[in-house]
C-alpha cells in the first residue's frame, strides 16, 4: 500500500499525463485549485462557511435556462457532454448515408442511436405512431388482468405499472439475486405532491399535463380521463410509503412466495404480471413496501377498466415524449423540467440526443435514463479515450489513505464495544474499490439498433438491459458488477460491499490534477469518505462485512449511534432553504452523516500525508482551511426555486449549502481553523457538536 504522500503524487503525476483523444479545455478553478475570486469576505466563515466560500460566485453566476440549476459539478458533466458529442458525431459519421442502417460494431450502434435521435423531419412526420404498438395492445385489453399482464412489460417497454420490480443481491442471501417488489404508480415525484395542499398548483399543473398527452395520441374523453387518473394516483399516493419508511432496511424486506403475495395483495394479476416481465413463477419474492402493495392492489382492482387503459395509455406517452414529435416534447418539457424543476429553456437537441444515448446522470427530471439507452457501449468508448486503464491503480491507492484514516478512527472510537469494533473493521476492510469503467464490458452484440427507427432503438436497448438482468437472476452474484455507467457523474456504496468511482468524476472540483493536495484532499477525498462511511450509516450499518442484513451492533453501541444521528437529524429539520420549506433530516440522515464522515476523514487523511510536516500556508490560508474550503467549492452551485422545493420532498441529499454548513459545525477543527466564537451564526457548543466518527 502506498503511503498516503506518495498516493496522492503518483495520481497528480498520472493525471497530468496526455489523454488518448482531443477534447475540451480540461477544468481548473485557481492557481492551487481553489478559486479564490469566487469566496466573500464580507460574510464570515463562522455565519456561513457556503456563502463565506462561494457567495461572489453566487452572485457574479446565473442559471442557463436549459438548466434548473448551475454548479461546478454540472461544469464537469458539461466537459464530459462535450465530450460526448464529439463521440457520437464521430460514430454517426462512420455509418454510410441512407436510411435503414444497422450496424454491427459498437461505435456504429452508438452512432445510429444518435442519428435517429438527431433525424428531426422524420421524427416529426411520424408523430405518435411509434407508439401505436403499445396503444394497440392496450385498447385490446378488456380486462383487469390483460391490463395487469401489461403492466409486466414496463422494465423493457414504454408501459408503466402500479408495482416496481427490481432485481438486485438478497439482503439475506448474498450469494444470490433476488426479485423486489415495490409501489410505483406515482407520475408526481413525491407523494406529497397530491397530499399536500403546497404543491395544489403542480398537481393540477400536472392533470392538465395528462389530459394533453391523452389527447395527443387521440385517447376518448381526454379531460375526464385525466381527471379520473390524478384522482387514481392520489389515492396511490395515501397509500404509499414515505420516503422516510422505504429507508428502513428491515422493515423492507419481506420473503414471499407467490401464492403468500397473492393472498396478501389479491385483486391483481400478480403471475401474468411478473410473467410478462419474463420471470415465470418465482419461488420467491421480496416484498419491500409490506402494508402498501395490498391497498395499492385493492385500488387497482376497485378501479374501472376504461381508467386503467387510459391510464396506461398517459404513460406510454409520458415515457416516450422525448423521442416523439415536438409536439410530445414541448409538453412533457413545461411538466417535467419547467414546472417541476424551474427550467426556462429546452436543452438545444444534440445535448438531448447526447443524453438520450448515454443515459447516466445528464438529464435529471426528464424520462431519459428511465428506459432503453447504450449507456455501457458509450461508456466503453469515453474511456477508452478520456480514462486509461493505469488510472484504476492510482485512484484506488488515494482510496487505501481514506481507509487507513477509517480505521484509524473506529480503532479509537469512545463509544463501540470491542466486539462492534471487529466487526466493523471488518466490513472497512471487505470493501471492493472499483474506479474508471468495469473490468467486464457488456455485450452489444446481439442489439439491434437502426439509424432510422428511434422508439424502436430505445425499445431495443431496454430490452436487452432487462434481459442482462434476467438472465444472470438464478446464477451467482456478480461481484464485479456496476450499477452506474463511467460517464455518471457521481459515486456510490453499493449492496456488493463496494464503492464506485466512475471517470466522469474524477475531475475538478472533485479532483485538481494540479491542485494544492489539501485541497484535493477536502474534496476528492472528503467524497470518498462520504462513500465509505455509507457503509455504517443509518441503513449501511445494518449490513455486515459480506453485505448480509443482519443486526451485528452491540444493543448499547446501536443504541447510542441512534441517538447521536436523532441530533444531528434535528439539526438539519430545522434548516429552511425557502420559507415553508424545511429539511426533512430524517429523509437526508444518510447523506448528512456520510457528508460529516467523508469531511472528517478526508482532514484526517490530509493530516497523515504530511508526515508530522507542518502544512504550507498558501495566500495566507492553513492546511486546515483549505481542507475545508475544498470541500466547500466542491459543492459550490445554486438551483430554482421550484428544483429545491422538489428536493426537500424527494430527495435524500440536502441542499448543497448544507452539505457544507451542515458538517462544517460539528467538526471541532473548522472552529479552530476559522476563528469561530459564541455568537457566530453556524456556532454550536462543543458538547452539543455530534460526533459519530
Amino acid at each position: 500500500m502506498l503511503k498516503p504522500a506518495t498516493a496522492l503524487a503518483v495520481i497528480l503525476a498520472f493525471a497530468a499525463a496526455p489523454t488518448l483523444a482531443a477534447e475540451p479545455p480540461a477544468l481548473k478553478y485557481g492557481a492551487w485549485g481553489f478559486d479564490l475570486t469566487g469566496q466573500d469576505a464580507r460574510t464570515r466563515p463562522g455565519d456561513d462557511f457556503f456563502r463565506y466560500a462561494n457567495g461572489a460566485w453566487l452572485d457574479r453566476t446565473s442559471i442557463p435556462g436549459d438548466k434548473p440549476g448551475i454548479s461546478l459539478r454540472i461544469y464537469e458533466s458539461d466537459l464530459a457532454e462535450a465530450r460526448l458529442h464529439t463521440i457520437m458525431e464521430d460514430s454517426a459519421a462512420q455509418i454510410p448515408s441512407g436510411a435503414g442502417r444497422a450496424p454491427k460494431t459498437l461505435e456504429g450502434k452508438v452512432g445510429a442511436f444518435y442519428k435517429a435521435f438527431m433525424d428531426e423531419g422524420r421524427i416529426e412526420a411520424l408523430g405518435a405512431k411509434p407508439i401505436a404498438p403499445e396503444l394497440d395492445a392496450i385498447r385490446a385489453a378488456a380486462t383487469r388482468d390483460q391490463i395487469g399482464a401489461l403492466m409486466g412489460r414496463h422494465v423493457k417497454d414504454f408501459e408503466s405499472s402500479a408495482f416496481g420490480i427490481n432485481l438486485d443481491v438478497d439482503s439475506k442471501d448474498v450469494a444470490h439475486y433476488a426479485i423486489y417488489l415495490s409501489q410505483a404508480g406515482l407520475g408526481l415525484p413525491d407523494r406529497d405532491y397530491y397530499l399536500q395542499p403546497a404543491f395544489a398548483e403542480k398537481k393540477a399543473a400536472y392533470q392538465a399535463y395528462v389530459e394533453n398527452l391523452l389527447r395527443l395520441e387521440t385517447w376518448p374523453d381526454p379531460a375526464g380521463k385525466a381527471a379520473a387518473i390524478v384522482a387514481l394516483e392520489t389515492r396511490i399516493a395515501d397509500a404509499s410509503w414515505t420516503k422516510v419508511q422505504e429507508r428502513d432496511p428491515d422493515a423492507t424486506y419481506n420473503p414471499n412466495t407467490l401464492t403468500e403475495l397473492e393472498k396478501a395483495a389479491p385483486g391483481f394479476p400478480w403471475r401474468a404480471f411478473l410473467a410478462q416481465a419474463g420471470l415465470g413463477a418465482p419461488a420467491k419474492l421480496v416484498v419491500v413496501e409490506k402494508t402498501a402493495l395490498p391497498k395499492i392492489a385493492a385500488i387497482y382492482a376497485s378501479t374501472p377498466v376504461e381508467v386503467l387503459q387510459a391510464w396506461l395509455a398517459f404513460n406510454v406517452a409520458d415515457n416516450a415524449a422525448p423521442y416523439l414529435s415536438r409536439a410530445f416534447v414541448d409538453a412533457n418539457f413545461e411538466m417535467r423540467l419547467k414546472t417541476l424543476s424551474g427550467q426556462a429553456e429546452k436543452q438545444v437537441r444534440w445535448k438531448r440526443g447526447v443524453h438520450a444515448v448515454s443515459g447516466g446522470d445528464f438529464a435529471a427530471g426528464d424520462r431519459y435514463d428511465r428506459f432503453g439507452n447504450l449507456g455501457w457501449a458509450v461508456g466503453q468508448i469515453y474511456t477508452a479515450r478520456y480514462f486509461p486503464p493505469a488510472a484504476k491503480a492510482k485512484v484506488q491507492a488515494l482510496v487505501a489513505d481514506l481507509k487507513t484514516a477509517y480505521r484509524a478512527r473506529i480503532e479509537k472510537l469512545d463509544w463501540m464495544s470491542p466486539a462492534t469494533k471487529t466487526e466493523a473493521l471488518k466490513k472497512l476492510a471487505a470493501y471492493n474499490v472499483k474506479v474508471g469503467y468495469p473490468d467486464k464490458m457488456r455485450d452489444y452484440s446481439k442489439v439491434a439498433i437502426r439509424d432510422d427507427d428511434l422508439v424502436g432503438d430505445v425499445r431495443a436497448a431496454a430490452a436487452a438491459d432487462w434481459a442482462f438482468y434476467v438472465g444472470r437472476q438464478n446464477g451467482p452474484v456478480d461481484r464485479g458488477d456496476w450499477g452506474m455507467t463511467p460517464q455518471t457523474n457521481d459515486a456510490y456504496n453499493g449492496s456488493l460491499i463496494d464503492i464506485v468511482f466512475p471517470a466522469v468524476i474524477l475531475q475538478p472540483p472533485i479532483f485538481d490534477p494540479g491542485a494544492d493536495p489539501a485541497i484535493n484532499y477536502g474534496a476528492v477525498g472528503g467524497v470518498i469518505g462520504h462513500e465509505l462511511t455509507h457503509g455504517f450509516d443509518d441503513q449501511g450499518r445494518k449490513y455486515d462485512s459480506k453485505g448480509t442484513l443482519r443486526d451485528w451492533w452491540a444493543p448499547a453501541d446501536a443504541k447510542t449511534f441512534e441517538a447521536r444521528a436523532k441530533v444531528f437529524g434535528a439539526q438539519y429539520s430545522a434548516y429552511e432553504p425557502l420559507p415553508g420549506a424545511h429539511l426533512n433530516g430524517d429523509l437526508t440522515m444518510g447523506e448528512n452523516i456520510a457528508d460529516l464522515g467523508g469531511l472528517t476523514l478526508g482532514l484526517d487523511a490530509y493530516h497523515a500525508s504530511l508526515r508530522g510536516k507542518p502544512a504550507p500556508v498558501i495566500d495566507g490560508l492553513t492546511g486546515d482551511q483549505r481542507v475545508f474550503l475544498g470541500w466547500a467549492q466542491a459543492w459550490r452551485g445554486k438551483v430554482r426555486d421550484d428544483a429545491v422545493r422538489r428536493q426537500v420532498v424527494s430527495d435524500p441529499h440536502s441542499p448543497r449549502q448544507y452539505r457544507v454548513n451542515g458538517p462544517v459545525r460539528n467538526i471541532d477543527a473548522w472552529y479552530a481553523a476559522f476563528g469561530v466564537k459564541p455568537g457566530d451564526a453556524l456556532y454550536i457548543p462543543p458538547e452539543k457538536r455530534v460526533r459519530i466518527w
